[in-house]
């Protein structure tokens, strides 16, 4: 064992490190939930605020990569790669320190990272689409059509528009994956921060073509309070594959390491999550947690992919246009539906609920749910909408219920394989990864069967912690190429979902009346305010 390499995973909850070889064997793994975040402090869910303390990050970083490490291993580490949520930004100040970190401002919410779910900024996402669909240039074209408040500039916005304290100590604004890589770097200038072009491009309407960020003009335009704020984020960005640094004396201080160790470019989660998957073209990778993410890489396209979350060329693979789309909610809604449970302090048996939901036979139950807990991010986002269960009766139970709701969100899933179909955007290959995938057959049985195809199951949980170990790999020198790096250290997959054809077309029934609800309940609540 001549090379080892740290993957950092940022999720909604926790932190994850994975310590691996350059070989891909797992040395050893740790998840350090976020203590603040755990106790619910500086969230409103009823508000849809989702905020997080960088505290956090840099506690539980520093515990999981602690936890993993020993005085034999640690001379051995090479390389350190992360991923994080996204868009989750932060406003900093002229030494890249988030103002979360500085006294005055260590209980605002509105000075702490904004977690990718937070909807707070609908109406400045509204007026982002606004001014974009009048633009001479539709700066959301290579974004799906549509931009959401889940991303970069909707939160930005909104932040300075409700906190005149927060929007006069911002001198700029960095997201997660940026400003963790450059932290444990010792970059302390924002203007010379290395900033990621998975997240950029993804987020931010980053793109090559109109020079980079939207023009001074379409800023102003959609707020003055965007004035000026342009010429203090950045103008180029980085692949993933590219070091952005050595560990600083600090950092490397913390965690018993060299300031020898490489550092690699950032990015988002799921990008993260396909590389560690081994992603080819015609694959279609799911990454399936509290939201899902679907990634696809493709070679080069002339034209702009309507409804989904973004095409970026190296944003996922080099060499490759990465394009993302997914669910906003996933997991969370199954996690909504046993805290209703649970009421009173009941205690619900997920276990036993899922095999008494999987014993109902598809169609049999009556009743139907739309998946949109979180609004729908893909295809077409529009972040208004709601979840909805119908068909209820007396005889209705909780098993009942817990199928229609993972129905719900297959048959979501199913919307977005075919936008990219329709878009001869080829899907040949269904890859899923992530907790839920291991976690339950019974999502995933679903899943092949609303599909119709086979669904491929990752062999390692730390999808995104391997796939950032990869990149850390290329940055370290330890790799040639992220081709390499997936070939040498991928994991494979542990087990394949076949369709039951007698399922499948009973779930083509279904699928088609889940089509036909949303279409009606979109054109109905469509301009109700909430």
């Amino acid at each position: 064992m001549k090379n080892l390499l740290i993957g950092l995973d940022f999720g909604s909850d926790s932190v994850r490190a994975l310590l691996v070889s350059d070989e891909g064997e797992q040395i050893a793994a740790d998840v350090q939930p976020y203590r603040r975040w755990s106790e619910g402090q500086f969230c409103s869910p009823s508000a849809n605020q989702y905020r997080q303390h960088p505290l956090d990050y840099l506690e539980g970083m520093e515990a999981a990569i602690r936890a993993v490490l020993t005085p034999e291993r640690a001379p051995l580490v090479r390389g350190i790669g992360l991923d994080t949520t996204g868009s989750t930004p932060c406003a900093v100040d002229k030494d890249c320190t988030p103002l979360a970190l500085l006294p005055e401002f260590a209980d605002n919410p509105n000075a702490m990272f904004i977690l990718w779910k937070d909807h707070t900024a609908l109406e400045e996402a509204a007026r982002i689409d606004a001014c974009a669909a009048s633009s001479t240039v539709d700066y959301r074209c290579y974004e799906g059509g549509a931009y959401s408040s889940e991303w970069f500039w909707s939160k930005i916005l909104h932040v300075l528009k409700v906190d005149a304290r927060v929007r006069d100590a911002a001198f700029s604004w960095v997201e997660h994956c940026d400003w963790m890589a450059g932290e444990l770097c010792g970059h302390t200038d924002p203007l010379t921060l290395p900033r990621g072009r998975c997240a950029a491009g993804h987020k931010a309407m980053w793109h090559q073509s109109w020079g980079g960020l939207p023009p001074e003009s379409f800023l102003r335009e959609v707020d003055p309070l965007l004035a000026g704020l342009r010429q203090r984020l950045y103008q180029e960005t980085w692949t993933a594959e590219r070091p952005v640094g050595r560990l600083s004396a600090k950092w490397a201080a913390k965690l018993g390491l060299s300031r020898e160790v490489v550092i690699s470019g950032a990015g988002i989660d799921c990008h993260f999550g396909a590389v560690g998957a081994q992603i080819q073209p015609g694959d279609l990778v799911k990454v399936c947690g509290t939201s899902t993410c679907d990634i696809v890489v493709a070679g080069e396209i002339n034209r702009c992919i309507p409804g989904i979350c973004g095409q970026v060329d190296g944003s996922v693979v080099p060499g490759l246009v990465g394009l993302e789309a997914g669910q906003a909610a996933f997991g969370d809604v199954y996690a909504w539906f046993m805290r209703l449970l649970s009421y009173g302090g009941g205690e619900v048996s997920l276990q036993q609920l899922e095999k008494e939901a999987a014993e109902l036979a598809p169609g049999s139950t009556g009743v139907m749910a739309l998946d949109w807990f979180n609004g729908r991010r893909s295809p077409d986002a529009n972040p208004r909408l709601c979840g909805l269960l119908a068909g209820l009766q007396l005889g209705t139970t909780a098993p009942m219920l817990y199928r229609a709701l993972v129905e719900s969100t297959v048959f979501g899933a199913r919307a977005i394989v075919e936008r990219f179909i329709r878009e001869e955007i080829p899907v040949r290959r269904i890859i899923a990864t992530g907790g839920i995938s291991r976690k339950s057959p019974f999502v995933m049985q679903l899943l092949a069967d609303v599909l119709n195809m086979p669904v491929k199951i990752t062999a390692t949980e730390q999808t995104c912690a391997l796939g950032a170990a990869m990149f850390a790999a290329v940055a370290a020198s330890v790799h040639t190429s992220l081709t390499e790096a997936m070939e040498r250290m991928g994991r494979g997959y542990e087990r394949t979902c076949q369709p039951d054809v007698q399922n499948v077309p009973v779930y083509e029934k279904l699928y088609q009346q889940y089509q036909e609800l949303g279409k009606s309940i979109e054109k109905m609540t469509t301009g109700l305010p909430g």
